[in-house]
């Protein structure tokens, strides 16, 4: 009973740390899937728009699905570690001034906290507690001085969840056309695709309102107009392109 009793802990405390992992990555779920359905959606609808047969949709959609995926991913990826590099970049210029430069460094701390209403005793023992420990005093001069936040998140996790995200929901609005392909129907493609896509956006949407703590019917909505908009413009360019063509 012991055994088992520890057994259930153990998977319920995994159970509950993949979540909170899977949590801190919400954002670039969020935002990976938004683009990739947005994107690819856009290329269907621009597609039907301009009269072009299923497999050529399928051909461009996957296309822009990996091809635009992994440059997003790529983005992601240098972005954070940019920003990372920037950090400890200015972290190390913080050490060597608090090595060279003490007593000037000390000043900054002590006009710092000024400015938030502190004198007297009370500020130099803020002072005090503050310089007493070196990293205490670097990691209060990047927050307060320099106005920077350590990233806790790995460049290439968010890379990769901004991939997999791009990927798996950007996949949506061509499920349809690779069924039809393997198994040809006879319903209208682009109705189930864009019915599809509707369904891909409310999940979108419920987990962008998870995440921003806003209303959920304004999250979904938000990002099902979003949506509507990019397939309507992509559709009509599509159509006018194929027109011009067509015309000459």
């Amino acid at each position: 009973m012991i055994d088992t009793h520890k057994n259930n802990e153990n998977t319920i405390h995994k159970t509950t740390s993949l979540f909170h992992k899977f949590e801190d990555y919400l954002s670039e779920f969020v935002y990976g899937g938004i683009d990739g359905c947005i994107t690819t959606f856009a290329v269907v609808a621009g597609s039907v728009g301009a009269g072009l047969d299923s497999s050529v949709i399928i051909i461009l959609g996957f296309a822009n699905l990996f091809a635009d995926g992994f440059a997003m991913s790529i983005g992601a990826y240098l972005s954070t570690k940019s920003e990372i590099d920037n950090f400890n970049k200015h972290k190390q210029i913080e050490y060597w001034e608090i090595e060279n430069l003490p007593e000037v460094e000390k000043e900054e701390i002590r006009e710092i906290y000024h400015n938030k209403g502190f004198s007297g005793d009370l500020l130099e023992q803020i002072v005090d507690t503050i310089t007493s420990d070196k990293d205490r005093w670097v990691d209060v001069m990047m927050k307060e001085e320099l106005d920077m936040l350590e990233q806790k998140k790995s460049p290439f996790r968010i890379g990769l969840v901004t991939y997999l995200s791009f990927i798996t929901i950007g996949l949506i609005p061509l499920i349809i056309y690779v069924w039809d392909y393997i198994s040809p129907i006879s319903s209208n493609l682009f109705v189930w695709s864009s019915i599809f896509t509707g369904i891909g956006f409310i999940i979108i949407g419920i987990l962008k309102t998870y995440l921003t703590q806003s209303n959920l019917w304004k999250g979904i909505l938000g990002t099902l107009i979003l949506g509507a908009i990019a397939a309507l413009v992509a559709y009509y360019v599509g159509h006018l392109i194929e027109y011009i063509i067509s015309s000459n």
